[in-house]
């Protein structure tokens, strides 16, 4: 095979496809080069089709962190399970080419990206994702491609397509969608509360771009391209439709509008599981063949389920449970259930139910990050789970899913552009979705669920965020939009597209589809229809929390906050921790953070705790200035001065001519260890060292004249240094010169 290779230069950067050398044995492969980043992608099908009833198709993505020029934190010190970054962009992948593949296609097809380089401001997930296209495009796999996809900022008024980390930093959109050269058919963004018709705008410059790539790849598909491989489509037996068709089918569209979802689809499935007896007591060749009719009378049934769901629709507009196509669900919203949580709240909306719980950590509960993203750590944690037990099943559990993870990720996605900064907040926020109950817009719940947890446990967020899942059924050139989807309207409908935001503006946005692309008169449609929903939802949000609590429940952690000087970071933590362990020790086990800046916050239950470390903390960078007054306590006694100390951590000097203004001959007999004493700073040498005084706190005496002091003869004892060591909290000895003046 011969090599190809071409560049093209794309919004800026040199986008550049290498054909023929890598991986030859896969289906096809490709390696793209985009500036710096560089993706292997492969693509690979069996030769033969799978027995299941739906398209076995996997897409993996590898961050392998040599791309960053890194190695691999943990024991092991290589790369483990997916990052929760691999698994969204691995999502991100599938969405788009998923719908791009023939009904009934069975093959197993597996496509992977390896990140073999990764240049932070040259998208290496858009790279995959064009790659994925490309694999599966010059492969002989029979694919409806090509598809692309293209990140969007808007900064200001200009739109940016695949922008930089710097320039995401201002961005107000933060945008990912793909699509064909025909449509758009996949949507992932997060918005600082702007209008529908930005949105709109952005999604049509993606598309533009969307069609360059696409362009691009069709160069490629001309030059590389392999024969496609003969394919088997599935299709269900006849006489099984027949049957069904005949003796089921009417009960199944008749049961379709039994408003209960648990009741609707358990007749539905005894019709089903009947239909489906009968047919494996008919006569066929053998065992298998019978087996193999038993299960297509199941999808027949659901098939015949689908098409009655989506002609109600349609032709009558009348959705399953009776609601027009623009009506909500019944609404309920709850806060303060969990007495302990430092926040707790309840949304549901008609069979969907979630609880959300919010905890409030000290900073260095951040969640650190190890993936090839900039992103270091993550203050705000928002957590989705998605029991069997919601949908009445028995299932498994444990790690989540790529569903929950995809979940979680656009209820916090949403939820961030309203919390407030780490000045104003300095916590890190987890909020935990529980999904109790689900009948379909279960993340959308999770969302109005954790607004109002956030609010309840009192974190200062900017507006209040709701949720609302818009359907799609198309059929030929007729086409309605659905407001807050059930889960049958979603299984059996073409599009799920998430809208989240405040009254202001959308914060979150995400699309998924099966039919090829939806037009921009469509999207259009469904955003002002969901801005309608949305705001429904907000009215009775508000109804149960209107604003955010003042106060932090009484079982989260306080916070105190103060500043130091740089240099005095090593004195607060001391040798080897040892000052800021005694610290914590002495203030009930409280949680302190220290930053580079010298920025420290601490975390207590009790306000006390907090004040009290608070000026331990103090008092050991505490500087002394002049003409200050202090009550002192006498550390040593000399035959001519004294050591006192003015605060912890800082001691000085009280020469005898200092202690009163008539003569003191023995300063021994006049202070002694322990005595307290007013003083007052009178000198600070540029060493540091401080001289105090007592006399000038006193009254001086009337007629009083300064004595002038006598010049010490050449080689007096009287002129000998005085040396004087004392140890510091920290470990730190330092020394104290001090020279006796003669008398």
């Amino acid at each position: 095979m011969e090599k190809y290779k071409r560049s093209w230069d794309f919004h800026g950067h040199t986008l550049t496809v290498e054909n023929g050398e890598i991986a030859k044995q896969a289906g096809g492969s490709v390696l793209i080069r985009y500036g710096d980043t560089v993706v292997l992608s492969t693509a690979t099908a069996s030769s033969q089709a799978k027995d299941t009833d739906f398209f076995p198709l996997t897409v993996v993505y590898q961050e392998k962190m040599y791309a960053n020029g890194e190695i691999p934190g943990g024991f092991l010190r290589r790369e483990g399970r997916p990052t929760e970054h691999g698994t969204l962009t691995a999502r991100l992948i599938d969405r788009p080419i998923r719908p791009l593949f023939a009904e009934g296609f069975r093959n197993e097809v597996q496509i992977v990206n390896t990140v073999l380089s990764n240049d932070p401001d040259c998208s290496n997930e858009m790279a995959s994702l064009f790659g994925s296209s490309l694999a599966l495009c010059v492969s002989d796999i029979p694919f409806n491609g090509p598809v692309a996809g293209v990140k969007v900022a808007k900064i200001g008024d200009d739109y940016i397509i695949n922008p930089s980390v710097e320039q995401m930093e201002q961005a107000e959109i933060d945008l990912t969608v793909a699509g064909t050269k025909q449509a758009i058919n996949m949507v992932e963004a997060g918005a600082k509360e702007v209008s529908e018709e930005d949105m709109l705008k952005a999604l049509m410059v993606g598309h533009e771009a969307i069609k360059e790539l696409c362009a691009i790849e069709e160069e490629v598909i001309a030059a590389c391209a392999k024969e496609k491989m003969e394919v088997v489509l599935y299709q269900i037996d006849p006489v099984v439709k027949n049957y069904i068709d005949a003796h089921g089918a009417q009960r199944i569209r008749e049961a379709v509008s039994i408003k209960s979802k648990l009741e609707r689809y358990h007749t539905i499935d005894e019709i089903i599981d009947e239909m489906a007896d009968d047919i494996g007591n008919m006569e066929w060749p053998d065992e298998k063949a019978c087996d193999k009719a038993v299960k297509q009378a199941h999808e027949y049934g659901v098939e015949v389920e689908a098409q009655e769901v989506r002609r109600l629709i349609s032709e009558d507009k009348i959705r399953p449970d009776g609601r027009a196509l623009d009506e909500l669900r019944p609404l309920d919203s709850q806060v303060d259930l969990l007495p302990r949580a430092h926040g707790s709240a309840m949304f549901t909306r008609g069979e969907t139910q979630v609880m959300s719980i919010t905890t409030l950590g000290p900073l260095s509960d951040a969640q650190t990050i190890e993936d090839l993203t900039p992103v270091k750590e993550k203050r705000f944690m928002h957590q989705y789970n998605f029991p069997p037990f919601s949908v009445g099943e028995v299932g498994r559990m444990g790690s989540p899913g790529r569903r929950e993870i995809g979940h979680g990720a656009l209820g916090e996605r949403a939820l961030r552009q309203v919390l407030p900064s780490v000045e104003e907040f300095p916590y890190a926020i987890r909020t935990c979705a529980e999904v109790l109950e689900s009948n379909g817009s279960s993340s959308q719940a999770s969302i109005c669920a954790g607004t109002m947890s956030l609010m309840a446990a009192g974190v200062p967020i900017k507006a209040m965020v709701a949720g609302v899942a818009m359907g799609l059924i198309t059929v030929g050139d007729t086409y309605s939009i659905l407001t807050d989807i059930q889960g049958m309207e979603d299984h059996y409908g073409d599009m799920d597209f998430k809208v989240a935001g405040t009254r202001k503006g959308i914060t979150a946005l995400q699309m998924d589809i099966k039919v090829t692309g939806i037009s921009e008169k469509i999207l259009a449609e469904a955003l002002a229809q969901a801005h309608k929903g949305r705001m429904q939802i907000l009215d009775n949000m508000e109804a149960t929390i209107s604003a955010p609590r003042d106060h932090v429940s009484k079982y989260a952690p306080k916070f105190g906050r103060m500043t130091i000087p740089t240099d005095k970071i090593r004195i607060v933590i001391g040798k080897g921790g040892e000052q800021i362990d005694k610290i914590i020790a002495a203030c009930d086990d409280i949680k302190i953070d220290i930053d580079d800046d010298g920025n420290v916050v601490l975390y207590h239950t009790s306000q006390e705790m907090i004040d009290k470390a608070m000026n331990m903390i103090r008092d050991l960078i505490r500087e002394a200035h002049v003409g200050e007054v202090y009550d002192a306590t006498v550390a040593e006694v000399r035959p001519s001065f004294a050591f006192v100390t003015l605060f912890p951590g800082t001691d000085a000097l009280l020469h005898v001519s200092e202690l009163s203004w008539t003569r003191t001959d023995d300063i021994q007999q006049a202070l002694h260890v322990g005595d307290t004493i007013k003083v007052k700073v009178i000198s600070i040498d540029d060493a540091g060292k401080v001289k105090v005084s007592a006399r000038e706190l006193l009254e001086k005496p009337e007629g009083y004249v300064e004595k002038k002091p006598l010049r010490p003869q050449h080689g007096a004892r009287g002129d000998r240094d005085r040396h004087h060591d004392r140890d510091h909290e920290g470990g730190n000895v330092e020394k104290r010169v001090f020279r006796r003046k003669s008398e």
